[in-house]
């Protein structure tokens, strides 16, 4: 029995070297030997790997850190460009934000007046097209009313246009002709005594009025002589708007509710109904400027022709035709025309007259902007001064007299659609509150 125990541990020392785990008690030492064994022979790459783990865990913990004014890293990071902009002063953020503003609006309207320059004659044709529909619109339903067919209609509604144009033209230039080159003689003698008087009464020489004058031709654009090359393109331009804006005129007459309902049915919902009204109110301001200012220009005609006319003044029939072409443009073609004809009053009769004319362009004036335009006009063109004389003066400069002529509708329609708009956009919160 001795013998059989020390032959079962006597070689467990044998068996350990060799590296065969024992069976029994020596497992877990066994285990844990080769466990050590193990760890040390891959004692540098576990080295390694802890010292990243714990450069890592370092990195994290200092991004969650605190930070000297009280935020994490993070946070002070993702508010830098932020807190640079709110640690300014709420005057310096301000002008920055107009400034900004200021120059993205000027650029637009840089583009814009560019725009308008290149297209000046297409526009110009345009609108004076829709104009002269609004303005025989009723003409052209009348016919229809007639039993003609649309065609026809619109035919004949140009025809009676251009019937009126050519007529009343002639008339005025067999009247008028041999007057005109008066009119320009007497315009040219009321202007120099009206220099002889600023002169004698105010510090002003005549070289210095001439600078003035010439100054004022160049600003204008008329410092040069006359091209033959720029005066031929612009007959050529205003020849083919004159054919664009009658061909125009046409097809509007003809077509143009068709063309608005098409424009409609591609609408629906709530667009449609807003587009339908804007549309609607536009097009009605259009066609009470048209007829109003007509009917204005005519009243202004007549009663400055007939104020010359008491007072004796001469070239009353051309002077009475300026007024009423000159009515078509707001406050401005008024305020000249009155004054040429004070001008001839005080080259022709004398500073009584040309006083009592004054006088006499000033009541019709007042009568027209108080009394007549209301009532004629109904206040669907409700524009103030300031607009108008903003609108004439942009208008002018884009594409001279035609500009002038065709501003005021066209702000007078913007700014009845804009309205309409307004109105509907504002009804749904309206109908909410309450």
């Amino acid at each position: 029995m001795a013998q059989t125990r020390t032959c079962g541990t006597a070689p467990a020392p044998l068996l350990h070297v060799s590296g065969v785990a024992p069976r029994a008690g020596g497992d877990v030492t066994a285990r844990s030997r080769r466990d050590s064994r193990r760890d040390a022979g891959r004692g540098p790459s576990v080295g390694v790997a802890g010292a990243l783990s714990g450069y890592r865990l370092a990195r994290r913990s200092r991004r969650a850190d605190v930070v000297d004014d009280g935020r994490t890293t993070e946070e002070s990071r993702d508010r830098g460009p932020r807190a640079a902009w709110t640690g300014l002063p709420w005057l310096v953020r301000s002008a920055v934000l107009w400034s900004v503003c200021l120059v993205v609006v000027a650029a637009g309207l840089y583009l814009l007046g560019r725009i308008a320059v290149l297209l000046a004659p297409l526009a110009i044709a345009v609108a004076a097209t829709l104009f002269l529909t609004a303005m025989l619109d009723p003409v052209q339903r009348l016919l229809r009313r007639l039993r003609l067919p649309g065609s026809l209609a619109a035919l004949l509604t140009v025809v009676l246009l251009l019937g009126a144009l050519v007529g009343v033209g002639a008339l005025v230039w067999n009247l008028t002709a041999e007057q005109f080159d008066k009119l320009s003689g007497e315009l040219i003698r009321g202007v120099q005594e009206t220099r002889n008087f600023v002169t004698r009464t105010l510090p002003v020489t005549d070289q210095q009025l001439d600078r003035l004058i010439d100054q004022a031709r160049r600003a204008l654009g008329g410092g040069g002589g006359l091209d033959p090359v720029s005066g031929a393109r612009t007959a050529a331009e205003v020849l083919g708007s004159a054919l664009l804006a009658l061909v125009l005129l046409f097809f509007l007459l003809k077509d143009g509710r068709s063309m608005w309902r098409w424009v409609l049915d591609r609408m629906t919902g709530p667009n449609r109904t807003v587009t339908a009204e804007a549309g609607r109110n536009g097009w009605h301001t259009l066609g009470a400027y048209s007829r109003g200012t007509l009917m204005i220009a005519a009243i202004d005609a007549i009663g400055i022709g007939l104020a010359l006319v008491l007072l004796g003044v001469p070239l009353a029939f051309p002077l009475a035709l300026i007024v009423f072409f000159g009515a078509f443009i707001p406050i401005i073609g008024a305020t000249v025309t009155g004054a040429m004809a004070v001008l001839v009053a005080l080259a022709a009769n004398g500073p009584v007259t040309a006083l009592l004319v004054l006088a006499a362009v000033i009541a019709v004036q007042q009568i027209e902007g108080n009394l007549l335009e209301p009532l004629i006009m109904k206040r669907q063109v409700n524009l103030h001064p300031v607009v108008i004389l903003v609108a004439v003066t942009a208008g002018t400069l884009i594409a001279g007299i035609a500009g002038a002529f065709v501003a005021v509708p066209i702000t007078a329609v913007l700014w009845r659609v804009i309205d309409t708009v307004q109105q509907h956009r504002a009804a749904p919160s309206s109908g909410a509150s309450a």
